[in-house]
């Protein structure tokens, strides 16, 4: 036989496969060929799901796929916003210390007791009474779930902050964004899971809010701006797509021997990760920052053209936050821009401050509310309005009202919430919470619960312990939950 003919004689060439067969053999082959198929397909979340390295996945069917939390930095006063309070026009001006306990506040300069500036009026189906501070808001009133019973465990701002981003007064741990986005991962290929815009003013307690703490890095908020240059160093800065391809490859060879040299410690490969993403960040974030391309009409909705130049940048915000929700990316928070004056912390000229802060975020916000219930994104997608801690019913000096960690409001918004709800109630001072008390834990474990996610069984090995968001405590908030 011939070696470079092994069949010389056709007598002795195989048959050719028949298609009965050909299908016998390599039937057992299709569903390979499919699932590779649909693992590239994101709408199946295969490949997604190995990227996004979720801890754990689903607990329960969700209500809401992705979380934008307004953060009111300084603590709104709840008797000037969404809890009225018509005792204290009677009692205006009496000393509080005669009508009923007082606790010590952050700075201990206590006034009279001092009414609201602003009137109060019920709105929509649901009759929800908000004040005149936030007209756009209370047209979205049927939207709300408004929690009036909150209280927090710190009457000063960095732990509060802490407390409130975390689940700790302790610097350091994991906020609520990083623990989702580790405990359900990320849906978005090109853009990190957890975004914090910058509209100004970052939290007291600094970056750590949006910190991952004991969690992987790759999971800690990634900061943007609401307009130009929404992050640091996004272009490149080589002359070349292939110039840049090619230092990329060395710093992935230079990693991967450090791998093999070291093992594989969070810190390089939460590295290597933010390498690759901040590569696939390069195309998305122009497109992503692209507001202009906006209608007219839904800029001006938001309040893209307004005078105030604070409406216009919470406008950007909260625009670049829906463009992130429909991107898929699972958490996103927004920060107040700064209105000349103090974020929402009016120890003085409560008014002038109020105003000026309720000012800026009020528009937005409905716009905000507004555009994802008509593009069909508001029943999966919660929002959550909430500061560190409420105000005092007296004044602090003359005009101005101390920090008030005993009762206050927040409110929620669709994912899953009952729409024109108010939960829980404070005296009738606003000043204490007597029913259906909510603390922070509480809150955390429904915004988990609302994402599918039960808060007692996410968890995080640390320190010798299984650490959780909610610590030990916490309870699902059903009262609010449609």
């Amino acid at each position: 036989m011939s070696a470079m003919n092994p069949y010389p004689c056709q007598s002795v060439r195989p048959a050719p496969l028949s298609r009965r067969m050909m299908l016998s053999r390599c039937a057992s082959g299709f569903g390979a060929v499919a699932l590779a198929a649909l693992a590239k397909d994101p709408a199946y979340g295969l490949e997604a799901s190995a990227r996004s390295n979720a801890l754990h996945g689903l607990h329960h069917n969700a209500k809401a796929k992705r979380v934008i939390f307004l953060y009111m930095d300084g603590g709104p006063s709840q008797i000037d916003t969404f809890d009225p309070k018509p005792l204290l026009d009677k009692f205006n001006g009496k000393d509080p210390a005669k009508l009923f306990q007082v606790e010590p506040t952050q700075f201990n300069n206590n006034g009279t007791v001092l009414a609201s500036p602003w009137k109060f009026k019920p709105y929509g189906e649901s009759g929800i009474p908000i004040s005149d501070l936030f007209p756009h808001v209370a047209t979205c009133a049927d939207e709300l779930a408004v929690v009036r019973s909150m209280v927090s465990e710190f009457p000063e701002h960095t732990f509060a902050n802490y407390f409130l981003h975390t689940g700790s007064g302790l610097q350091g741990r994991p906020s609520m964004g990083a623990w989702i986005n580790y405990g359900l991962g990320s849906e978005c290929e090109n853009l990190p899971g957890f975004v914090a815009i910058n509209g100004g003013l970052i939290p007291p307690g600094g970056l750590d809010c949006f910190g991952s703490g004991f969690l992987p890095a790759s999971y800690q908020g990634s900061v943007f701006k609401p307009s130009g240059t929404a992050v640091a160093n996004i272009h490149p800065s080589e002359a070349t797509a292939e110039i840049q391809t090619s230092k990329l490859n060395l710093v992935k060879q230079l990693d991967n021997l450090a791998l093999d040299a070291f093992g594989r410690p969070d810190s390089l490969e939460s590295a290597i990760r933010n390498y690759e993403l901040a590569y696939e960040m390069q195309m998305a974030v122009p497109e992503l920052m692209s507001l202009d391309e906006e209608p007219a009409s839904i800029r001006a909705m938001y309040g893209m053209d307004a005078e105030y130049e604070p409406t216009r940048i919470y406008a950007a915000e909260c625009i670049l936050a829906r463009r992130l929700v429909e991107r898929g990316v699972r958490f996103i928070e927004l920060t107040c821009p700064a209105v000349g004056g103090d974020r929402w912390d009016q120890h003085s000229q409560l008014k002038e401050g109020h105003e000026n802060n309720a000012r800026a975020v009020d528009q937005p916000i409905a716009g905000l509310l507004k555009d994802l219930r008509q593009r069909g994104l508001l029943d999966d997608t919660l929002v959550v309005w909430a500061g560190e801690f409420g105000r005092t019913p007296f004044a602090q000096g003359k005009d101005g009202r101390d920090h008030n960690p005993f009762g206050f409001t927040v409110w929620l918004a669709g994912g899953g919430v009952k729409a024109g709800t108010i939960y829980g109630a404070t005296d009738e001072w606003g000043y204490k919470a007597i029913e259906n008390r909510v603390e922070v834990h509480d809150l955390h474990a429904t915004i988990l619960h609302l994402l599918g996610v039960d808060h007692t069984r996410s968890t995080f090995r640390f320190g010798g312990r299984d650490m959780r968001l909610t610590d030990v405590k916490g309870h699902v908030i059903d009262g609010i939950i449609g």
